[in-house]
């Protein structure tokens, strides 16, 4: 059981089916995730090549449409290029932290290991922080949707100028309720959520084209793009860290990972860190040649979906786009699955009901969870106007998965050590606080921010 772990801690309740599939967050690549454990056992394991391919699709996602957004936030390409490369060092040093934790406290997902090595309240904050993680990465989702839409209805009506009819059928909050109630409603309600695989397909298949398309527009613009200002450098040294959101939010896949890592064939710090290593810099390209690309086909007039920029009648962009809506209309029953497992767990951990009942009232509760999480984030995806603004805020929560989390536990990990205290274990101790120091500002400034904004 993945989130009800220790039994006695749950006053001997056991949710099984709840728990154990929790850790699957923010890939569209579950399926890959989720037999890594039947792979390990039947064939010796997940190879590192192998091992690469999921943690690369673990972090290509939906985020990727914002970075050129983000490069213009941070005042261009040499500062946003230059930030994702520091940040980089402590994305990969968490990530190969969370493998040592996982080693050492034998735990295989990543609340686990958070809750085995910091105590039961940091566990509970974790499990809390994954919850609202994948309701607001759930809410941008609907969000997407709308944008694509949009301009897919346009192109279908013809309209160049991207904007659609006033007819009420090719209205935005109709398009994203049709969508969501005939099609994402039905998948999120099931117990058992098998067709994941061909959502890691889609997901591989639409992020690289996405970048392709964006790569080569830059080179060759469409005729009617008009060429727009394109900042050289940041209006302040603040407005730096107005693009950490965007990078927290792509490059997160610290939660998907540590089943990974414990589905190898040689479960060993030395190739996980060649695994992530090259995982990261594959992603580091993928982000940065949209970020840039896109940046500089557009300049300060890029949105935040980047794909809205594109006039609607371009084939390849709309063909960029059905590949995102496609994508995102399968990946959000995970990401809702992900959430309704936590929130499932930590129900029955403070209710303590008796395993007969759970299971008597399992299918009640999960029907009125998910009408409840689909409401909400539907009704608030249809009132927000742009992916940036929920990017901002439940970036700030990805920042905790990378930086705070991974640091609270390697000094957990090395203060539980009762040998002698060496250099390297001191200088292990400065890096876990330099880590949690670094996420907990990144989250306090993002949100801060995104808040004022919203309020302003």
């Amino acid at each position: 059981m993945a989130i009800n772990t220790d039994v006695e801690d749950w006053g001997g309740v056991g949710s099984n089916d709840s728990g154990e599939r929790a850790w699957l967050l923010q890939s569209p690549s579950v399926d890959s995730v989720q037999h890594l454990e039947t792979d390990r056992r039947g064939s010796g394991g997940v190879s590192s090549w192998a091992a690469v391919f999921i943690v690369v699709n673990a972090a290509l996602g939906a985020g990727l449409l914002n970075f050129p957004a983000a490069f213009n936030m941070a005042g261009g390409v040499t500062a946003g290029v230059l930030l994702q490369m520091f940040m980089l060092i402590f994305i990969i040093s968490g990530l190969v932290i969370l493998g040592y934790c996982s080693q050492v406290s034998n735990e295989s997902t990543y609340q686990e290991v958070v809750r085995a090595t910091c105590g039961k309240v940091t566990g509970i904050i974790c499990e809390v922080a994954i919850a609202v993680y994948t309701f607001g990465t759930c809410i941008a989702f609907f969000i997407v949707i709308g944008d694509q839409l949009d301009r897919l209805v346009a192109a279908v009506a013809h309209d160049t100028d991207g904007t659609v009819s006033g007819y009420w059928y090719t209205d935005r909050k109709f398009t994203i309720s049709v969508t969501a109630v005939l099609i994402i409603l039905p998948l999120s309600i099931p117990k058992e959520i098998g067709f994941q695989k061909y959502a890691s397909a889609l997901s591989v298949m639409g992020t690289w084209y996405v970048t392709i398309v964006v790569i080569i527009k830059c080179f060759w613009p469409d005729k009617h793009t008009t060429p727009a200002y394109v900042p050289a450098s940041s209006a302040s040294w603040t407005a730096v860290f107005n693009a950490m959101p965007t990078i927290c939010f792509g490059f997160q896949c610290h939660v998907s990972c540590v089943p990974v890592f414990n589905s190898m064939s040689r479960k060993e710090i030395k190739p996980w860190g060649v695994v992530v290593t090259l995982s990261m810099i594959i992603c580091l390209f993928v982000y940065t040649g949209t970020g840039v690309c896109g940046f500089l086909t557009f300049g300060a007039n890029v949105n935040q979906d980047v794909l809205m920029s594109y006039p609607s009648n371009d084939i390849a962009v709309a063909i960029a786009r059905a590949f995102i809506v496609i994508c995102v209309i399968t990946s959000y029953p995970i990401l809702h699955f992900c959430g309704r497992a936590v929130v499932e767990g930590l129900w029955l951990r403070f209710q303590g009901e008796q395993v007969e009942v759970c299971v008597r009232r399992e299918q009640r509760r999960r029907i009125l969870q998910t009408l409840v999480w689909f409401v909400i984030t539907l009704v608030l995806a249809l009132f927000i106007p742009d992916i940036g603004r929920v990017i901002s805020l439940i970036g700030g929560l990805a920042a905790c998965f990378i930086f705070v989390f991974p640091g609270l536990c390697l000094m957990q990990a090395k203060l539980s050590e009762t040998d002698s205290h060496t250099i390297s274990w001191h200088g292990l101790v400065v890096f876990g606080v330099v880590m949690v120091t670094i996420g907990a500002f990144i989250f306090g400034l993002t949100t801060t921010n995104s808040i004022y904004k919203d309020v302003r």
